[in-house]
Parts: C-alpha cells; structure tokens; sequence
C-alpha cells in the first residue's frame, strides 16, 4: 500500500541508485515499487568538504549516473555522513579503524547528513535535499566498541556504525530524524517528491 495521494503517484518505473539494504527497507515502507539500479560513482572522488554540499553532490551524482541507463523514471540517488568537529567520517578503511572512530565518538555529540536527489527521465528534471540530526553518544567502554566491531557490522558504514542494528546502545539521545540516522530521511524525501512532481505536472 502506497501513501501517495492517487493524484500525486508518478505513473513512472522508480529506480534506487543505492545498493544500501537499509535505504531498499526505508522507501519499501512508503509503498513504492521500485528496482535497485546501483551507481558506479566513486564515492572517495568527491572532493566537497562541506558536509551539506558533500552529501547533495554525492546522491546527485550517483542519481544523474543511473539516470544514464535509464529512458523514463524516477531515480532516487542518496548520500550519508558522519561529521564530527567539521570532519567528515566516512566508512572505516578496516577493523582498526572502526574502533578509532568509534573511541572518537565515545562520550560526544555528531551530527549525521543525509543528502538526496531525484532525477527524472526523460525532462532531465532533479531535485536535492538533505537532513541533519545530532546524535549523542554515551562514553563508551572499550570491551564494546571490539565487541561491535568484531561483529563486522560496522564495516559498510559511515562513521562506523548503524543506529539500526547493536549500536542503537551506545546512542543515548537523538535530536532530529531517527531514519536519516538508519540512511534515508523520509519524510523529507516525501515531501520533497510531492512538490518535485507536481511542479512537473502543471508544466
């Protein structure tokens, strides 16, 4: 079941440019049907050190990438990052480097970005947007960044964890969207998609 208004529902194929499991499971809840398209964008290319602008170039760039293979529809790129104190944190390189950026975010307050964009086939037509919610991490103990660590989930993340899974621990206060933590803002995104199409329909 989808939440779109029947008016307002694209009677176009959705494409995700994301190969992110977590993002499939956030814009499933909205009711879309969609196909996984992944981009082929090197994410280390991005030279952008401003977190709003790294995360909307990144989803841009990725969404215009599959845009390319695609005729008609609607292409959903998306971006997420860690920052704390200006730095982007990005995902660990190893196992060592999880448990330093994890010891990095013991005891302190980070921000999380998300960056999206829509692109749509054939107008060419896009739109971005971004959330950021703060997080604020407990004082870690050292036991329970290598138990984490070890489980290997942390791996494929920004900033070295994922609110969604054992780490929904070391996070004792949240301010902002909880889903733009997990990967994707939804609420954001809906609203952003309804105006985008909209704007395209009264053309």
């Amino acid at each position: 079941m989808t939440f779109f208004p029947e008016q307002h529902l694209p009677q176009r194929p959705f494409f995700l440019a994301s190969q992110s499991p977590r993002r499939k499971q956030l814009l499933q809840l909205m009711g879309l049907e969609f196909q996984v398209l992944p981009s082929g964008v090197d994410e280390e290319a991005c030279t952008e050190t401003e977190p709003l602008r790294h995360v909307e170039a990144l989803a841009l760039a990725k969404a215009l990438d599959v845009s390319k293979r695609v005729p008609e529809g609607i292409i959903v790129g998306a971006d997420t990052v860690v920052v704390l104190d200006g730095e982007i944190l990005g995902k660990p390189v190893d196992a060592a480097d999880a448990v330093r950026m994890l010891k990095r975010l013991s005891g302190r307050i980070h921000q999380v970005y998300t960056g999206f964009a829509i692109v749509c086939q054939p107008e060419g037509r896009q739109v971005s947007g971004h959330e950021m919610t703060r997080v604020h991490f407990r004082h870690l103990q050292g036991w329970e960044i290598e138990s984490y660590v070890a489980t290997g989930s942390p791996l494929d993340k920004a900033g070295a964890y994922g609110i969604q899974d054992q780490s929904a621990l070391f996070a004792d206060r949240i301010e902002g969207c909880f889903y733009n933590v997990v990967g994707f803002p939804l609420t954001r995104f809906y609203l952003t998609l309804l105006k985008f199409w909209d704007e395209i329909c009264r053309e």
